[in-house]
C-alpha cells in the first residue's frame, strides 16, 4: 500500500459531509481478497472486531487481541485503494483512560493506515472521543447493541425499546457533541434510529437500525451467505456462498475418491511440449 494508492479514499470529514446528501455504503473486511472485492464500492471498509467470531471461531468479540486486529488490518489495508479504511478498537484497549485509548489508538492507526478508529460506548465514552479527537485521532462511535458489552446487556437482544430510548437519544448526543464523525447504531427499534438521525449532527450507520439511517454497514460474510446455519434478522443475504462452497468441496472430494481429478490437462508431461518452428 503506497501513499499515493490511498489518496483517493475519503477522509472522516468527507464521511462527516454525506449525511443527507448520500446514503454511506459500508462492509466489513478482515482478508485482502475480500477487500479487494470490496473497494470500488464502499464508502468505508470496516475491520471489525467481528473477525474474532468471524474467522477465529470464537463465541464473543471479547478475545480478540490488538495483535489480531494490527494483523488483519494491515491485510485490508493491502487491498484497498479507494475506499477509507476505519478499524475497531478491541475490548480492554480504551476502557481503562484517554491515554490508554490515545496509545493503543495511535498504534493501531500507525500499523494499519487507517483512517480512524471505532469504539463503543455512549456518554460514558464521550471524554474519551474528546481527547482522542483533539489529539488527531478521528473517532467512530458504537452504541446500542455494543458487542463487547454483551455480557451486561444480557445477550444479542434487541436496545432502547420503551424508557431505554431516551438513554440512547442522549448517547447519540452526547458522542456527537464529543467529536465523533459518524455513530454506528446496532439492532434498535427503527423509529428510534430515524429520531436519532435527525437529531444528531453526524452521520448514524445502522446495522439491524433503519433504512432511514445515513448509512449501513453488515458483516461481509453474512450478507455473501457465508453461514448456512445462522442469520441475523437484519441481515439480508445477497448471495448463496456457503452452501455453494460446500458443494463444490463435495464435488471436488467425489472426483478425488473416484480418481477422477487431477485429468490430464491439470497434470505435467515429462517433457515440455516442443515449439513450433520460428515461435
Amino acid at each position: 500500500m503506497s501513499a499515493t494508492a490511498r489518496q483517493s479514499a475519503p477522509l472522516p470529514t468527507d464521511i462527516r459531509a454525506m449525511k443527507g446528501a448520500a446514503p454511506i455504503v459500508s462492509l466489513t473486511a478482515y482478508t485482502t481478497p475480500m477487500a479487494r472485492m470490496m473497494d470500488a464500492h464502499c464508502d468505508f471498509v470496516l475491520v471489525g472486531d467481528s473477525v474474532g467470531m468471524v474467522l477465529h471461531g470464537m463465541r464473543s468479540t471479547v478475545g480478540v487481541t490488538m495483535e489480531m486486529m494490527v494483523m488483519h488490518g494491515q491485510a485490508v489495508a493491502r487491498g484497498l485503494d479507494r475506499a477509507m479504511l476505519v478499524i475497531d478498537m478491541p475490548f480492554g484497549s480504551y476502557e481503562e483512560d484517554p491515554r490508554q485509548a490515545m496509545r493503543n489508538a495511535s498504534h493501531l492507526m500507525r500499523e494499519t493506515g487507517a483512517a480512524a478508529v471505532k469504539l463503543e460506548g455512549g456518554a460514558h465514552m464521550a471524554d474519551t472521543i474528546r481527547f482522542l479527537t483533539a489529539r488527531g485521532v478521528p473517532v467512530m462511535a458504537h452504541i446500542g447493541l455494543t458487542p463487547q458489552a454483551v455480557g451486561t446487556l444480557g445477550g444479542y437482544k434487541v436496545q432502547g425499546r420503551g424508557a431505554a430510548a431516551k438513554h440512547l437519544s442522549e448517547d447519540a448526543q452526547a458522542v456527537a457533541d464529543a467529536g465523533a464523525f459518524a455513530v454506528v447504531l446496532e439492532k434498535i427499534p427503527a423509529a428510534l434510529a430515524d429520531r436519532i438521525t435527525s437529531e444528531i449532527a453526524i452521520p448514524t450507520i445502522g446495522i439491524g437500525a433503519s433504512a432511514g439511517c445515513d448509512g449501513q454497514v453488515l458483516v461481509v460474510d453474512d450478507m455473501l451467505g457465508l453461514f448456512t446455519a445462522f442469520k441475523p434478522k437484519f441481515v439480508k443475504r445477497y448471495a448463496q456462498l456457503g452452501a455453494d462452497g460446500e458443494a463444490a468441496i463435495a464435488a471436488y472430494a467425489a472426483e478425488v475418491r473416484a480418481r477422477a481429478f487431477p485429468a490430464a490437462e491439470h497434470v505435467f508431461a515429462d517433457e515440455a511440449p516442443a515449439k513450433a518452428p520460428g515461435a
